[in-house]
This record gives C-alpha cells, sequence and structure tokens, in this order.
C-alpha cells in the first residue's frame, strides 16, 4: 500500500453527514453553540489542530457546505504556534497552516449506507484518493476522528500529540467506554485498517434485495459507531481516558452539558478566525 515517504502523516476527519438531528431547530445539531462565540462543529477543528493533523477533512453534504464553510474557512492555524512564537527569532517561519477540505458523501451511497461511521471512512477514502492524485508526500498513514456531537475538553490531545501521531492507534475513552461502544469520542486507525471496516460493514447489511421488505434493505444506512468500528482484529495500543463526557443525541444531555462545571476553553481570536484562499476572496470581489 502507498504512503507517504516522510513517515507520519496525520489526515483529521470531521463526519456531519449521516446523523439525524436530535433538537428541533432550524440548524443542524452540528451548529449548535456550546459557549459563547464556539460552535460544535468548531470545538472538532479546535480538536484536530491540538492533535497535529496536517489536513482536516470535513464530511458534509453539499447543500450545507456553503455554510460551514463560511464559518470555518479554508485553513486553521496550528495552535503550536501561540505555544512558540514568544520563543523564536522569527514568528512567520514558524506559522504552520492546516488546510481544511469539504467532501460530500457519493450519492451511491445516499439512503444506502449514509450513517454517520460510514461518513468517517467516505471522509478517510477521499483524503486518501485525493491526496494520492496530488503527491505521494502528502498521502496520510493515519487518520484521527473527531465527532462535533461529543462535548468534552479537547486539550487533552494536546497533552497526547505524541501518542496521536505515533506508529500505535490511539482512543479516548470515558467509562471505560470508547467508540467501539457507541460514544462520540475520538480514535485513530491506519489506511489498512479502512478495508477491514468497509468489509465489515458490507457483511452485516442486508443490502438492496427486492426480496425483503422495503424498509428492512439497505440496513447499513442506520449502523450506530459501535456497530462499525467494534472489530477484535483491530487493536487497541493507547487509551486514556477522559474525566467528563457530554453528548447532543438528546436535548436532555444538551442541558446537562450546559448545567454543569465544564468549561471548553475557547481558542483566540486569531486562531477562531475563518482564513479563506486568497482567489476566492478575488472572485467574490470581481
Amino acid at each position: 500500500m502507498k504512503k507517504s515517504p516522510k513517515g507520519r502523516n496525520v489526515a483529521g476527519i470531521i463526519p456531519i453527514s449521516g446523523w439525524n438531528n436530535s433538537f428541533d431547530f432550524p440548524w443542524p445539531d452540528y451548529l449548535q453553540p456550546i459557549r459563547q462565540g464556539m460552535l460544535a462543529i468548531e470545538r472538532s477543528v479546535y480538536e484536530c489542530a491540538y492533535a497535529g493533523c496536517d489536513s482536516i477533512w470535513v464530511v458534509c453534504n453539499d447543500d450545507m457546505a456553503p455554510l460551514v464553510k463560511k464559518r470555518l474557512g479554508d485553513y486553521v492555524l496550528s495552535p503550536r504556534y501561540f505555544e512558540e512564537k514568544n520563543f523564536v527569532k522569527s514568528k512567520d517561519y514558524h506559522e504552520k497552516w492546516i488546510p481544511i477540505f469539504y467532501t460530500p458523501v457519493s450519492q451511491k451511497d445516499r439512503d444506502r449506507r449514509d450513517s454517520l461511521g460510514w461518513s468517517v471512512l467516505h471522509g478517510a477514502l477521499m483524503a486518501f484518493q485525493i491526496s494520492d492524485k496530488m503527491s505521494q508526500w502528502v498521502l496520510p498513514t493515519k487518520y484521527f476522528v473527531s465527532f462535533p456531537y461529543g462535548l468534552y475538553d479537547p486539550s487533552v490531545v494536546r497533552e497526547n500529540r505524541d501518542s496521536i501521531r505515533g506508529p500505535k492507534s490511539f482512543f479516548l475513552s470515558y467509562r471505560n467506554q470508547t467508540v467501539r461502544d457507541g460514544k462520540y469520542l475520538s480514535f485513530t486507525f491506519f489506511p489498512g485498517d479502512w478495508p477491514k471496516f468497509k468489509h465489515h460493514v458490507k457483511n452485516q447489511c442486508t443490502g438492496g434485495n427486492r426480496d425483503i421488505p422495503l424498509q428492512e434493505r439497505w440496513s447499513s444506512r442506520n449502523f450506530t459507531l459501535d456497530k462499525i468500528f467494534n472489530i477484535d482484529v483491530i487493536s487497541m495500543d493507547n487509551k486514556v481516558e477522559i474525566p467528563e463526557y457530554y453528548s447532543l443525541d438528546t436535548w436532555e444531555n444538551l442541558q446537562h452539558y450546559y448545567a454543569s462545571e465544564m468549561k471548553i476553553p475557547r481558542p483566540t481570536r486569531q486562531f477562531m478566525k475563518p482564513y479563506y484562499h486568497r482567489r476566492m476572496i478575488e472572485d467574490e470581489e470581481y
């Protein structure tokens, strides 16, 4: 299998397609405010940047991509710049820009496999295929998945950045439960794990056989995370326990988060500001 010759190249995956909104709001759940001036999807971008990702791939359909892109932009500045800028001679030289890509779920998978877990696999596939067409130097050797629907302090990944970028798998855990138990907690996997996940989904899916009732066809569109990622053949090398966790799957859980004392840190204004490609700005002005 092809891999980046420079060593570790981590691609961050943020899946937002395949989620059934839990709240009766005119905006999707991943645009839910989690504190003043910060949305749930921005927490995931912040987490991917803290994890040391070299690129971020947001899996969203075409109808919501313009709105999400307007909020996030095309690039994000690595948080390591703010940690090191006061200790270097040339600050501009140490700036690291992380590109953000937006990819929709394939039309052939709509209403068939487009669950939240499948969005993770689709984002990883697009990251690999598009990077392969660019250059072998940008091929991802590892994927870091961050769910906007899980609420916890993303700074925990900063303390484990070396493990996330290392040669072994990494899982966040809450009360000894991970993504394999259906929790919206970050984890990593490798390009070699992708075919195993795909075959696992394919073997459990009912398919489009017309001999079965219509509502029972393509059961994979309703697969939960544990149904897709709970595979024993993929090892769980590093597991880090987090002290507090909430989710956006019910209104009651969101109320518990708002009533809790957990404060998710908000990045600086320079980090949160959306940065756009210069050519796109010139086209809009024209």
